[in-house]
């Protein structure tokens, strides 16, 4: 049989059990801090409140024109309030999932935990910062990263001063975690 049609590599398979990312905890839930449960709640209650009844008005005027079958304020008003109920349905579907995490919990250990600030370096002493944060806030342009990426499942339970192995796209990358830190809990 010709070779393209197998399902054998030409590496050992020996090496595919180190290249495996750890797997997602099965039934994890949607977790949050909560400034992005916050931020999701200021969404929803924004959508609901503003741009929805203002998207209904369009709508209701532009309806009220006449002819709706080449009426571009009426049909682009009915894609848009589609639009809206569709973000307002996902977003009330996370929020009920979510489960909100106050990372100041941990402060002052050097554990790694959701919420946590890592800074770590790599094997070309190419230090990084990043706050494993939930899947929904995570914003790679300020340092954070979801609490699924490979990088924070690899960094996750691990504690200052490990060298831990991150499996990236057809290599294996040695880190080392320099520090950890929670943000300080708040005063009563």
């Amino acid at each position: 049989m010709n070779k393209a049609f197998t399902k054998e590599s030409d590496t050992a398979d020996a090496d595919d059990d180190e290249l495996q990312l750890p797997p997602i905890p099965v039934g994890s839930k949607n977790y949050m801090t909560p400034a992005g449960y916050a931020c999701l709640r200021a969404e929803l209650l924004d959508l609901i409140d503003n741009e929805r009844p203002k998207m209904v008005d369009v709508v209701h005027w532009a309806a009220s024109n006449g002819d709706r079958s080449e009426n571009g304020d009426y049909l682009y008003g009915k894609k848009r309030l589609r639009e809206i109920d569709r973000r307002i349905r996902f977003l009330t579907k996370r929020m009920e999932l979510a489960e909100i995490v106050y990372p100041s919990k941990h402060f002052g250990n050097d554990q790694i935990f959701f919420g946590a600030t890592v800074r770590y370096a790599d094997e070309a002493g190419l230090e990084r910062t990043v706050t494993i944060t939930g899947i929904d806030e995570a914003n790679s342009a300020q340092g954070e990263v979801s609490w699924i990426s490979p990088v924070a499942r690899t960094l996750l339970k691990a504690h200052a001063g490990d060298v831990l192995k991150l499996v990236m796209p057809g290599r294996i990358e040695e880190i080392e975690v320099l520090s950890v830190s929670y943000p300080a809990p708040a005063a009563d």
